[in-house]
């Protein structure tokens, strides 16, 4: 009798312990993503502000709504980041984090900013981001609060667009050995190292032989690291058109990564769980901009923006508040 009542309180416990509760079930709810990107509001003031928009394209709301230049280049969990002159002379940025709403604002660096992509490590905890040339020649990983905890300094005459690897071990960059894009001979290029700066060695190599890139053009764009798969992805003008490549993390491998014949590609973003890429696409003169997003198991893809603005830029993933 004894031996059949512990059973039955056996069975109690475990039948407890493998019931889901409001508060595990809510933990457990998959985050709704939205995307976040950058709009051309005003072509004459240069007026530049973040929108947001669900996945499926609908709830396009102005999230910025501020004279000026505002640019999202990275967003974390509901963490959105922007590089922002609200608080100074044009087009000299601070970095901002506020949320998919816009709604709370909080200035994180008394540092200037360069126009350059950012990125996260450690759960959001850690940024890599790059000053102004007349701050620092250097990547600075600051903490959440703007702290800068480290500065990394690679040996080449032009970097930016820094991106961590997804173990935050690795930071993957555009490079180049001349200073500036009107150089002749510039060629910017994919490099990888460690994330203290040790051990730098190239990685992509834009085909020999192929001008089509004028000299504002990417040869290897701004690079996106996939969150589960091993490879990075860049954008490159080629054969006349931009489009998205990829690279694997030790350089033995380098592939197109997409077909899209009609429209060119370029600034994107994998969402966190690497399910969803959203891409900027624009025809091949350049005078429409769009955001796209692809299933990346299907491919299937779907245009989200329409012509109200021309300029549609540089998406980027961040959980919705509401």
């Amino acid at each position: 009798m004894r031996y059949i009542l512990f059973l039955f309180l056996l069975c109690g416990v475990i039948a407890c312990k493998d019931q889901v509760t409001p508060k595990t079930a809510a933990a457990a709810k998959v985050p709704e993503y939205k995307l976040a990107y950058n709009v051309l509001l005003d072509e004459e003031a240069d007026n530049y502000e973040v929108f947001t928009m669900r996945l499926d394209g609908t709830d396009k709301k102005n999230v910025t709504k501020l004279p000026g230049v505002e640019w999202t280049y990275n967003a974390f969990g509901r963490d959105l980041y922007v590089i922002s002159d609200k608080d100074t002379t044009h087009r000299w940025y601070f970095l901002y984090r506020t949320n998919s709403e816009g709604t709370k604002w909080e200035k994180l660096t008394d540092f200037r900013l360069a126009d350059s992509w950012i990125n996260t490590r450690k759960n959001g905890s850690e940024l890599i981001v790059e000053p102004h040339k007349s701050v620092d020649t250097a990547f600075y990983i600051i903490d959440y609060n703007g702290k800068v905890l480290d500065t990394i300094m690679p040996d080449l005459p032009y970097f930016s667009d820094a991106n961590f690897s997804p173990d935050g071990t690795q930071i993957v960059f555009r490079g180049a050995l001349q200073p500036f894009k009107k150089d002749s001979g510039y060629l910017d290029e994919l490099y990888i190292m460690n994330a203290d700066g040790s051990g730098m060695r190239q990685l992509t190599h834009y085909p020999k032989g192929d001008t089509t890139a004028l000299w504002h053009n990417y040869h290897a764009g701004p690079p996106m690291w996939h969150p589960s798969e091993n490879f990075i992805t860049y954008q490159s003008k080629q054969d006349g058109k931009s489009s998205l490549y990829a690279v694997t993390p030790d350089g033995t491998k380098q592939w197109k990564l997409t077909q899209n014949d009609s429209l060119q590609q370029g600034w994107h973003r994998w969402s966190p769980d690497g399910k969803w890429l959203a891409i900027e696409v624009f025809d091949l003169e350049n005078k429409q901009f769009h955001i796209e997003l692809m299933n990346w198991e299907t491919k299937a893809s779907k245009i989200l923006t329409d012509t109200t603005y021309r300029f549609q830029q540089a998406p980027v993933f961040i959980e919705a508040d509401n």
